[in-house]
C-alpha cells in the first residue's frame, strides 16, 4: 500500500545529512543544503488530490517541465534511502506525463485551467498553458527523470497507460520536428510589451531556416531564449541519451499495449530515433577551435555553428549528466576547456571568481546552475570542492542560490528564488559527500547494491 504523499523528507535522514556536510564541508555549506531541502519540498511542491504533485519553478507560480525534474535531482539520489521521496518524485512523473499527453511543445504549465501565463503569444496556447516554447529538454527531462527513480528504486508503477502515450507523443514531436519546415505546423510569436528578440522567433514564427541534417529542431533554448541555429546540440545529446532510457522503462512498462504499440515497439522506435539523432550529431555538430575538435553549441547544418555554451541545462558542459558523455570524453574534454575559457562569450571573471553565464541574463552575470555542473562534471574532487566553495562565497550571505549574480558583486543578482538552482548546489553537496544520482551509466550490479 502507497503512504500517503508527503513533500517532505525524513527529518532523520536529513539531520544525518547536515551532520555529515558540516564534518566535510562545513557549517555554512551545511546549513545552506539543510534548509535548501526543506524548502524546495515544502514551498515549491504542491500536492494534488489525484495523486500528482504540481511543482513551481520558485518564485514564477508555473511549472516547467525542465526545471521540476532538475528540482527532483537531489532526491532521486535518495530515494533508495526513504519511501516516501520515492513517491513524491513517482507523483511528480505522473504529472509530467499528463502535461506532456496535453501538449508536447509547452514548456510550461499552470496548476489548472486558470488561463495564467502568456496568453497573449500567437501560438496554440490553452489555459492550462503557462508558456509554450517549444524545447527538446521539455521533452528528455521527464524521461530521464523517470529513468532515474526506476534505476534508484527499481519501481515501475509510474510506468502505466499515460507513460506509454506520453512516450508516443515524444516520439512523433521529436520525430516531427527532424524536418520542422515540411512537417511542423508549431510556430511562436511574442508581442506583449516589454518582449525582446530572444522572447520570440524570425520569420514568422519560424525561426532561422535550416537543412534536413537527422537532428531534432527546438524553437528555444533551456533559458527560454530563441535559438540562434535551431539545432540545439546539447539538447539533441539529451535527446538521443533520453530516448535510450525510454527503450528500457518501455520494455519495464506495466501495459503490454497502448493504441496497438507494444512495449517492444515503443521501444525500437525510441532506440532507431536516438541513433538518427547520434549519427546526425556525429556528422554536422563538431567544430574546430584553439581548444581541439569540440561540439558546438547550435548548427543549422548550412555550415552555421555557434562556439559557445548557456548556464542552463543541458548545456555542453553538462553532457555527463544529461547527454551520456564520458567526462574522459576528447570531444568533451576539449569543449569543457573551451567553455571554461575566455573563448566562450558566455565566461566571466571577475572579483569573486569565475562562471558560465547566458544571454537571458545580463552580461557578466554567472549562474550558480553552471558552477554547480562544474562540480558534479569536475574531473577530481579538488575542482567540486572549488565549485562548492565559490557558491558558498557568492551565495551564502542570503542562504540561498539566485538565478544569476554579477561575478564583481553578489549582492547584484537575478531572481530572488530559483528553485532549480538550489537543487543544483544540493546535488553537489551529495555529490562530495558519496551520493549519486543513478544515470543510464549505472551498472546492473551498481543498481542492485542501492536496491538491496
Amino acid at each position: 500500500m502507497p503512504h500517503p504523499l508527503r513533500n517532505q523528507i525524513d527529518p532523520v535522514l536529513l539531520d544525518s545529512l547536515v551532520a555529515a556536510a558540516r564534518d566535510q564541508l562545513g557549517h555554512t555549506a551545511a546549513i545552506m543544503f539543510g534548509e535548501a531541502m526543506r524548502r524546495t519540498l515544502s514551498d515549491a511542491v504542491v500536492l494534488a488530490e489525484d495523486g500528482t504533485a504540481f511543482v513551481l519553478t520558485g518564485d514564477i507560480p508555473a511549472m516547467w517541465l525542465r526545471d521540476s525534474a532538475a528540482q527532483m535531482r537531489p532526491y532521486v539520489a535518495l530515494a533508495h534511502l526513504d519511501d516516501g521521496l520515492a513517491d513524491l518524485v513517482a507523483a511528480i512523473v505522473r504529472r509530467q506525463w499528463d502535461q506532456l499527453v496535453r501538449d508536447p511543445y509547452a514548456n510550461a504549465f499552470n496548476n489548472g485551467p486558470t488561463g495564467a501565463g502568456h496568453q497573449g503569444d500567437q501560438t496554440a496556447m490553452t489555459p492550462w498553458t503557462w508558456e509554450r516554447k517549444y524545447e527538446v529538454d521539455s521533452l528528455a527531462f521527464p524521461i530521464q527523470l523517470a529513468h532515474q527513480l526506476w534505476l534508484a528504486t527499481g519501481r515501475r508503477d509510474h510506468l502505466d497507460a499515460t507513460f506509454a502515450e506520453a512516450a508516443r507523443r515524444v516520439i512523433e514531436t521529436i520525430r516531427t520536428e527532424q524536418d520542422h519546415t515540411a512537417r511542423s505546423d508549431y510556430s511562436f510569436e511574442r508581442t506583449e510589451a516589454g518582449a525582446g528578440p530572444l522572447d520570440t522567433l524570425t520569420r514568422g514564427g519560424q525561426g532561422s531556416p535550416v537543412a534536413v541534417t537527422g537532428m531534432t529542431w527546438s524553437a528555444f533554448r533551456p533559458s527560454d531564449d530563441a535559438c540562434t541555429y535551431h539545432y540545439n546540440v546539447p539538447g539533441n545529446l539529451f535527446a538521443a541519451a533520453s530516448l535510450r532510457a525510454l527503450a528500457e522503462l518501455a520494455e519495464d512498462a506495466r501495459e503490454e499495449a497502448v493504441d496497438g504499440l507494444t512495449r517492444a515497439g515503443l521501444a525500437a522506435d525510441a532506440r532507431t530515433l536516438a541513433e538518427e539523432i547520434e549519427a546526425a550529431v556525429a556528422t554536422h555538430a563538431r567544430g574546430q577551435s584553439d581548444h581541439g575538435t569540440v561540439w558546438a553549441y547550435e548548427v543549422d547544418g548550412l555550415g552555421h555553428q555557434l562556439l559557445t555554451d548557456d548556464a542552463n541545462m543541458p548545456s555542453l558542459l553538462s553532457l555527463p549528466l544529461t547527454g551520456g558523455i564520458d567526462p574522459a570524453d576528447p570531444t568533451y574534454r576539449a569543449t569543457r576547456d573551451l567553455v571554461l575559457s575566455r573563448t566562450n562569450p558566455t565566461y566571466a571573471v571577475g572579483a569573486t571568481g569565475d562562471g558560465v553565464g547566458s544571454p537571458h541574463t545580463p552580461p557578466r552575470y554567472v549562474w550558480p546552475i553552471a558552477t554547480a555542473v562544474r562540480g558534479l562534471t569536475a574531473p577530481d574532487r579538488e575542482e567540486a570542492l572549488h565549485c562548492l566553495e565559490l557558491l558558498v562565497a557568492t551565495q551564502g550571505a542570503r542562504g540561498r542560490m539566485s538565478e544569476s549574480y554579477h561575478v564583481d558583486d553578489p549582492g547584484q543578482f537575478t531572481r530572488e528564488w530559483f528553485s532549480w538552482a538550489d537543487s543544483m548546489f544540493c546535488e553537489l553537496v551529495l555529490h562530495l559527500l558519496g551520493h549519486h544520482v543513478p544515470d543510464r551509466t549505472t551498472t546492473r550490479a551498481e543498481r542492485s547494491a542501492v536496491n538491496g
